[in-house]
């Protein structure tokens, strides 16, 4: 009976937890508090029609640590969920990450070194939240595993896929997961950060020759570059290989980035445009795109642009 804790159930979140609660004699729980426990309690979540309602853990309460721990907060939370899942973790806890960006597993293993921190993304997952209600077409896979696997995988890697086996999530196993990990780096950094500025659905990216298109893959382009400059050895073929992904998302559904910009929260730019900014002066390449996005982005939430 495998213990599972989740913190965030935001549209990624929920969607995982509906699909990992089928796991047989699972024992799963959300981590919240305060608001967002209430309505959790009150309320639970509706995902594709279906009603749930999980059992929430306050961040204080002592419990058994967990075999399974899925971290999905916005980045933006990430730093408090670092403290708030402490009484989850025991020696051998799989944690996986389903944060954006490039750095939530390096930092979630320094936080606990006692703990199995597998490398992690999600494709072509097009869930949107509102309210208590997310809805997704689409799921597409997770890949997962330790920075570099060859069959036969570590005891945690097998675990986890016979975890997945057993509740039918789609998965693969991926030899070099740190190069995937930048790969989705680059997914998000062009889809993410145009479709909040322009707080626009997957439609407006997927038209093959419009100027949101054109600006997502130009940013993109600027990934490859950053990541080659660091021995990731990331192509022109890794922006093809999105772009059929992207052509089977559902057109009228919204990014994660989109959905914060629209609900008036703030964007995680700072990871994607910000990011690339930093690492466009480390490596002495330009990032032109990203430098406008980035700032453009920081002024819609009426923040001050950071300095160039």
């Amino acid at each position: 009976m495998p213990a599972i804790s989740v913190i965030g159930l935001g549209a990624m979140g929920a969607s995982y937890a509906a699909k990992l609660a089928g796991v047989p004699d699972a024992r799963l729980r959300v981590i919240a508090s305060g608001q967002r426990a209430a309505r959790l309690l009150s309320q639970g979540v509706t995902v594709n029609g279906h009603h749930l309602g999980f059992p929430v853990v306050a961040p204080d309460d002592p419990v058994e640590p967990a075999d399974l721990l899925v971290v999905a907060v916005k980045y933006t939370g990430f730093a408090e969920a670092l403290r708030q899942i402490r009484h989850h973790v025991g020696p051998g806890t799989v944690i996986m990450s389903l944060l954006n960006g490039i750095t939530s597993e390096t930092e979630l293993a320094a936080a606990y070194p006692q703990a199995e921190v597998l490398y992690s993304i999600t494709v072509g997952v097009d869930a949107v939240r509102r309210g208590q209600e997310v809805t997704y077409s689409s799921l597409g896979r997770i890949e997962f595993g330790q920075a570099h696997n060859q069959a036969p995988y570590s005891p945690a890697v097998q675990w986890l896929a016979g975890v997945f086996d057993s509740c039918g999530l789609t998965y693969a196993i991926a030899p070099d997961m740190i190069r995937q990990l930048w790969w989705k780096f680059l997914i998000n950094d062009g889809v993410n950060q145009v479709t909040a500025l322009l707080k626009a659905p997957y439609a407006v990216v997927q038209q093959p020759d419009s100027p949101a298109r054109a600006t997502m893959t130009a940013a993109q382009r600027e990934v490859v570059a950053v990541a080659q400059a660091k021995g990731i050895a990331l192509t022109e073929a890794d922006i093809t290989a999105w772009l059929d992904v992207l052509a089977g998302l559902g057109p009228g559904q919204y990014t994660s980035m989109a959905q914060d910009a629209l609900a008036g929260r703030p964007t995680e730019t700072d990871i994607f445009g910000g990011a690339m900014r930093r690492m466009g002066a480390e490596t002495g390449l330009p990032t032109p795109v990203n430098t406008v996005l980035n700032q453009l982005l920081l002024a819609q939430a009426g923040l001050a642009p950071t300095p160039a």
